[in-house]
């Protein structure tokens, strides 16, 4: 019960990020390039965050056929449910609406709904592999749990910024988003609790499907963001996000 109840805890410290960037989106008026910037670094922190404690440790624990396969199902699962969303209103969620806007619902009706489903596609991978981590010796990754909580920054300041363009209530910004990080809660006790329970090949597999949708939802949502206002430095920023979690993850 223990377990349970730090995996939950986790879950939501690294869901509450999406709060704390709401409030900044939302709020203030940041600067286009601060936002991409910090996009662009989120982005390569999660990179890392997947080749090194996802795909890395699925690999070590049950071979590369398990953790090929597990990867491409979750990028082929993530890449499917973005399709049906972006039909419906959510191409853009994360877009702040500088470039590319995000629709009112008087312009695309349903597209608020898409919109929060879109959030839960992109939070649920992230808080599950939370709660799995804490399957290896009983002690949450927090190196995880950064790369999680340092991304999930940039995701709710750039989208809260275009939920707010596009004409949406700061009540159904904030329920969003407070909705969200509820989810990631729940999705960490899920990781852990039902996850667990399976032979260490299915965990491996299971944390792989995880790091692929992780790793589709950074190269269509969050890197198409950073380019449209830091493309000259987007490479940089990318690489110091990377090596921080790498670093982060060696020490």
């Amino acid at each position: 019960m223990v377990e349970v109840v730090e995996a939950g805890l986790w879950g939501l410290v690294a869901g509450s990020a999406l709060l704390l960037g709401a409030a900044l989106g939302y709020g203030l008026r940041v600067p286009q390039k601060v936002i991409a910037t910090v996009m662009a670094f989120g982005a390569g922190v999660l990179i890392s965050a997947v080749s090194f404690e996802l795909v890395g440790e699925a690999y070590e624990e049950a071979g590369l056929a398990p953790a090929a396969v597990g990867t491409l199902i979750g990028a082929v699962a993530y890449t499917g449910g973005n399709v049906w969303l972006a039909r419906r209103g959510a191409r853009h969620r994360k877009r702040s609406g500088h470039a590319q806007a995000q629709p009112s619902e008087s312009e695309q009706g349903g597209s608020g709904t898409a919109l929060a489903l879109g959030a839960l596609l992109d939070g649920v991978p992230e808080s599950a592999v939370i709660g799995v981590s804490l399957l290896d010796g009983g002690a949450v990754s927090l190196v995880t749990v950064a790369a999680v909580f340092i991304s999930n920054v940039p995701e709710g300041l750039s989208s809260s910024a275009g939920m707010k363009r596009a004409g949406r209530t700061k009540g159904y910004v904030f329920g969003v988003w407070a909705a969200i990080a509820a989810a990631s809660t729940v999705s960490a006790v899920f990781g852990y609790t039902v996850v667990g329970s399976f032979s260490p090949a299915v965990i491996a597999a299971v944390t792989a499907v995880a790091a692929g949708a992780i790793l589709a939802m950074v190269a269509d949502t969050m890197i198409p963001e950073a380019y449209d206002d830091a493309h000259l430095a987007i490479g940089l920023v990318t690489v110091s996000g990377f090596l921080v979690s790498f670093a982060l993850s060696h020490t």
